[in-house]
């Protein structure tokens, strides 16, 4: 998905410019996880309504429930669904101290956000995207039917973000890990009861048929053509922003973030280091910020150069 080609070198007034703006997206993210951490800590709900900050709680509440029925199985209590407040605070608790825990749970929280707002100003469908129809429709019986799950597990998440909700399927390896660990956190907690509820997560547990695994593959299996999961109007919030992660070197968590107003710099070198020519960016930027325009000689700043600047990044490849 990277563009090879040579590209004259761009005037050191735009590479200033976006690296300037860049280090001061950079400084934003740094508030990101404290100002986050402290919001979520806070129990006077009254001061602190915000919708992202509301459903990141509720995510978090979501997994701890998730665990704790887990290890009411474990211990011969299917059934048992009433958990103990302490325990459902320690698990929280562990989620909210853990900067990559919380970061996804943000990451998820905005790009519904950004799902939400291009369903309402583009009536972009936030299931099924021209691509993802395209892919069903597809020759190729694994590319259908893996365009077919995905649809199955987009809908999921839209249902899941309506609730405010999170299933531990749907959480990368390393958070899984994350989450299973939090479970050290309540007293009280049977050790053998603690293991057998992991061991049963972690049998059922398949990153590759995740929503996220989904995408993943598919763009992958795409091949050349993947270049068209980088047009959020075609591909849709989801697999744009796979796409963008992919291509761009960085995280998915910060190629989520690079759609905020504040991140304007960081989402034009990302596309622009995937291999998007000027126009092509210019135009993801009119469906994500349409009163924004690119800074004169961008169009000759080099996908090489791009990818460069953004490496420079304190938040790339992303924490």
């Amino acid at each position: 998905m990277n563009e090879n080609t040579a590209t004259a070198p761009a005037s050191p007034q735009v590479e200033i410019a976006l690296s300037d703006d860049l280090a001061h997206g950079d400084a934003l993210i740094g508030t990101i996880a404290p100002i986050l951490r402290h919001l979520l800590a806070n129990d006077d709900h009254s001061l602190f309504s915000d919708e992202i900050v509301a459903r990141v709680r509720g995510m978090m509440h979501d997994v701890a429930r998730q665990l704790l029925d887990a290890l009411s199985s474990a211990a011969g209590n299917p059934d048992q669904r009433d958990h103990p407040g302490e325990h459902y605070d320690a698990i929280v608790h562990a989620f909210i101290a853990d900067h990559a825990f919380l970061s996804h749970a943000h990451a998820l929280a905005l790009e519904w956000q950004l799902t939400e707002r291009l369903q309402g100003r583009l009536a972009l469908d936030p299931v099924l995207s021209p691509l993802v129809q395209a892919l069903i429709a597809s020759p190729d019986g694994g590319t259908s039917a893996i365009a077919m799950a995905l649809l199955a597990a987009q809908a999921r998440f839209v249902q899941n973000q309506r609730r405010m909700q999170l299933p531990l399927s749907e959480l990368p390896a390393d958070l899984l890990h994350t989450a299973l660990k939090a479970l050290r956190a309540p007293e009280g907690i049977e050790e053998i009861h603690r293991v057998s509820a992991e061991t049963a997560i972690r049998v059922q547990f398949d990153e590759s048929r995740s929503r996220l695994g989904l995408i993943e593959r598919l763009i992958i299996g795409m091949g050349g053509g993947a270049s068209a999961a980088l047009s959020i109007t075609h591909a849709g919030a989801a697999m744009f922003l796979s796409a963008l992660s992919l291509a761009s070197g960085q995280n998915r968590d910060t190629a989520v973030l690079s759609t905020n107003e504040g991140q304007l710099a960081r989402l034009a070198l990302a596309l622009r280091a995937s291999g998007l020519k000027a126009q092509a960016v210019e135009e993801q930027f009119l469906s994500l910020h349409p009163e924004v325009s690119l800074p004169e000689g961008f169009d000759m700043l080099g996908a090489d150069r791009a990818a460069a600047l953004l490496a420079r990044s304190a938040a790339y490849p992303g924490s």
